[in-house]
C-alpha cells in the first residue's frame, strides 16, 4: 500500500502572500491544523496551527489585544511559514512516510509528484491505514506469538491456524520488547473454526502465546 492509498487529494492551501488570519480562519472552518503553502502549483513552505499558537503568546507579552489583532489581520503567511518542507511522493510505501513522520516529529507530509502538490498525508490517515491493514474493524481472533527470527516461522505459526479452520485476515510483525534472535507477530483470524484447538496447538508449541477471542 502506497501513500497514493492514504492521501487527501483535495488540498486546502494558501500562498506566500495571504494574510495570516486567512489561515486562521481556514483551519478553523475545515478542521485541518496543516495548510502548505503553494505558489504556481509548488510548495513554497507549510504553516500549522502550532506555529500559529507558538507566535502568538510571545507577542501577546509585548502587545494589548488590538495592536495584536491588527499585527494578524495585516501579517503575510511567508513571514511565519516553515520553509524547510518536508514532502513524500504518491508512490512511497505508507509504512515509510510513517516512519518519516514520527523520526521527523511531525504530523503530515505533503506528497509532490514532478514538483507538483498532488496530495497531503497526515496522522490521521496513518492511523486509518493501520486500522485497515490490520482488519481490526472485522473483529476475529487477534494471536500475539513470540517466535524465532528465521524463515518460515511465521508460515508455521500460519499453518497452525489454518489447520484448525481460520482465514487469515492480517499479519504484523515487531522486534520491540524481545530478546535478541526472536520476534513478536500478530495474526488476526477470521472467528470461525476449533477455538480451542487452535489455543491448544499454539501452547504446546510456543512460548509467550497471548490470544484474544473476537
Amino acid at each position: 500500500m502506497y501513500v497514493s492509498d492514504w492521501m487527501t487529494k483535495k488540498v486546502i492551501t494558501v500562498g506566500p502572500d495571504d494574510y495570516l488570519s486567512d489561515a486562521i480562519t481556514l483551519m478553523r472552518e475545515k478542521g485541518i491544523k496543516h495548510l502548505p503553502v503553494v505558489k504556481g502549483g509548488r510548495v513554497k513552505g507549510i504553516i500549522s496551527d502550532r506555529d500559529i499558537k507558538e507566535y502568538t503568546p510571545s507577542k501577546a507579552t509585548t502587545l494589548d489585544i488590538y495592536e495584536l489583532h491588527y499585527l494578524l489581520a495585516n501579517m503575510k503567511i511567508k513571514e511565519l511559514m516553515k520553509t524547510k518542507v518536508i514532502t513524500t511522493a504518491p508512490d512511497t510505501p505508507v509504512e515509510e512516510a510513517a516512519m518519516v513522520m514520527l523520526d521527523q516529529n511531525i504530523c503530515c507530509l505533503p506528497v509532490v509528484d514532478s514538483g507538483s502538490l498532488v496530495g497531503i498525508i497526515s496522522d490521521k490517515d496513518i492511523f486509518h491505514a493501520m486500522v485497515d491493514i490490520t482488519g481490526v474493524r472485522h473483529g476475529g481472533h487477534r494471536i500475539c506469538v513470540t517466535v524465532e527470527d528465521r524463515p518460515g516461522t511465521i508460515r508455521e505459526v500460519a499453518d497452525i491456524i489454518r489447520k484448525h479452520g481460520f482465514h487469515l485476515q492480517g499479519i504484523l510483525t515487531s522486534y520491540e520488547g524481545v530478546r535478541e534472535g526472536f520476534r513478536k507477530i500478530v495474526i488476526r483470524t477470521t472467528e470461525m473454526g476449533d477455538f480451542k484447538g487452535l489455543k491448544e496447538d499454539l501452547l504446546d508449541n510456543y512460548r509467550n502465546v497471548q490470544i484474544t477471542k473476537g
